[in-house]
């Protein structure tokens, strides 16, 4: 999957974004390869993963417990595989991590523990608002404060969360499995460098 096919603008793509992104679709302009090697060479990335592949359906049935997975849309076997084969790239390419961040969701907790890059750090503030939208400035507020407060880590900081936490963060609409590479600049101010396809 090319990941220029999202792209808005030139303008959009080299803009600074603030802590409250102004880009609604942001133009995605580095290649797979360039991500790598700045992600591998570089300091203070961030990694919004979107959770690998589930099984059909959008959401989770009425009802659902964050408690109980048997209650909640869960990894399909191919998004458990991809996963796996997810970590297997980021160990390939030698990316070095710092910590690993994962929504309570069942999804995305299996995604970063089968991607086996780090010990696995339930963080409330990645968790979907996608039924409740009453939550999402506050989260993605409590996000962004964390991204600046650690933004001096040397390795990458890796968080998987959901489609709708990933775009109020970065404005940009990932697939299953993709994800958005984003680092503090001048401080305070967030750009998005990339999406990256892992598996391409």
């Amino acid at each position: 999957m090319s990941i220029t096919r999202r792209a808005s603008s030139f303008a959009c793509a080299i803009a600074l974004l603030s802590l409250s992104p102004s880009c609604s679709s942001q133009s995605i302009t580095a290649q797979n390869s360039d991500l790598w090697s700045s992600m591998r060479e570089g300091t203070g990335y961030v990694i919004l993963l979107r959770h690998a592949q589930t099984v059909p359906g959008t959401g989770d049935p009425p009802g659902f417990k964050l408690d109980d997975c048997s209650t909640q849309r869960n990894l399909s076997e191919e998004g458990k595989a991809q996963a796996v084969k997810i970590g297997d790239r980021f160990r390939q390419q030698q990316i070095p991590i710092d910590r690993v961040l994962s929504s309570q969701w069942c999804r995305c907790l299996d995604t970063a523990k089968l991607m086996n890059i780090g010990k696995v750090e339930p963080f409330p503030a990645l968790n979907s608002f996608f039924d409740d939208r009453s939550t999402e400035a506050q989260q993605t507020e409590r996000v962004r404060q964390f991204i600046l407060h650690n933004q001096k880590t040397s390795g990458a900081i890796v968080m998987v969360t959901h489609q709708v936490n990933i775009t109020a963060l970065s404005g940009v609409v990932p697939q299953q499995g993709e994800a958005v590479v984003m680092q503090v600049r001048n401080g305070d101010r967030f750009q998005v460098v990339g999406q990256l396809d892992p598996l391409e």
